[in-house]
């Protein structure tokens, strides 16, 4: 079978769950502004956000209705136009930020930390810290730059 024009994750669903899976996403990701995930739904989401950021950005009907095709409710769509378009109106792209954490206890699914890239805001969640065990060496490697961040 050829390849030609295939494009996205299939995510292990079926066509309808993994659209209503993205939209989702997508949703909670305007509403808080950071989401933890597996690694490849975060590289789904990712791009699909950045053109709805694109839309939000022209400020056309056109858009406003683009937006609120993707996105599951109202208050997603009304905070893309009146809070995030406005804060992403300098950048020319590269809206999201995706942070590697540990991998999940149960699967052993590589998990990130995806996030908006608010220029001059404080990041509205910081990236829950891994809870990994470091090896001995790389305790004395902390150790020593947290001695270094102490003086400076």
């Amino acid at each position: 079978m050829h390849r030609h024009g295939y494009q996205g994750r299939k995510l292990q669903l079926e066509a309808g769950p993994r659209r209503a899976l993205v939209r989702g996403q997508l949703t909670s990701l305007v509403l808080h502004e950071a989401i933890t995930t597996t690694e490849a739904k975060a590289k789904e989401v990712a791009p699909r956000f950045e053109r709805l950021v694109t839309y939000a950005k022209k400020g056309t009907l056109a858009g406003g209705r683009a937006l609120r095709r993707e996105l599951l409710t109202e208050n997603a769509t009304q905070k893309m136009l009146q809070e995030l378009a406005p804060a992403f109106a300098n950048r020319q792209g590269g809206y999201t930020r995706i942070i590697k954490l540990a991998n999940r206890r149960g699967d052993n699914a590589p998990m990130v930390h995806l996030s908006l890239v608010l220029d001059g805001a404080k990041p509205a969640a910081e990236a829950p810290k891994a809870d990994v065990k470091a090896k001995p060496a790389s305790r004395a490697k902390a150790a020593k730059a947290e001695a270094v961040e102490a003086k400076a």
